[in-house]
C-alpha cells in the first residue's frame, strides 16, 4: 500500500522547507534594530512601543515581507530588475504595508491624524527595506542552489 499525496500537498511542504531555510538567516536582533531604525525616531510609534504586543506586530510584517522578496527572487535570476519583481508581487507587498499602517492606527486610538500620511510612508519603507533584503537573500541562495 502506498499513500497517496496531491501536487498541492508536496508544493506546500517543499514552500515550508524552503522559508525554513530563508528564516536561519535573519536574527531577532536585525528585527529589532530595524524596528528601532525606521520606528524609533517617531514620537507617535515610540510612545506606541510600550505595547510588546505592536513591537511583535513589526516583526510578523518583517518576516512575511522578507518571505515576500525571497519567494520571488527567482525571477530576478531570469533577467527582470527588482522593481518588475516588486510590481509582480504589487498586491501581497501592498497588503503588509496597509496591515502594518492599520495596525499602527487602531493602536494609536485615533491620536495621529496629523502623522497619518508620514506614519504610511514609514511603514512603505519598512516593508520595503525587509522585502529588498529577502529578494538579495533568496538571489543568492538561487545562484549557489540552495534553494
Amino acid at each position: 500500500m502506498t499513500v497517496i499525496t496531491t501536487f498541492k500537498e508536496k508544493k506546500r511542504e517543499k514552500q515550508i522547507k524552503y522559508e525554513k531555510s530563508v528564516l536561519r538567516e535573519i536574527s531577532i536582533k536585525a528585527l529589532k534594530e530595524k524596528v528601532q531604525q525606521f520606528f524609533g525616531s517617531s514620537r507617535f510609534v515610540s510612545g506606541l512601543m510600550m505595547n510588546a504586543g505592536i513591537e511583535e506586530a513589526c516583526y510578523d510584517v518583517a518576516i512575511e515581507a522578507y518571505l515576500l522578496g525571497a519567494n520571488y527572487s527567482r525571477f530576478g535570476l531570469y533577467g527582470e530588475s527588482l522593481d518588475q519583481v516588486r510590481y509582480r508581487c504589487e498586491k501581497e507587498y501592498k497588503h503588509l504595508v496597509d496591515t502594518l499602517y492599520n495596525f499602527f492606527l487602531y493602536w494609536g486610538h485615533g491620536s495621529e491624524a496629523v502623522m497619518s500620511e508620514s506614519l504610511y510612508y514609514m511603514c512603505e519603507q519598512y516593508v520595503s527595506s525587509w522585502w529588498s533584503e529577502g529578494f538579495n537573500k533568496g538571489e543568492r541562495r538561487h545562484k549557489l542552489r540552495l534553494h
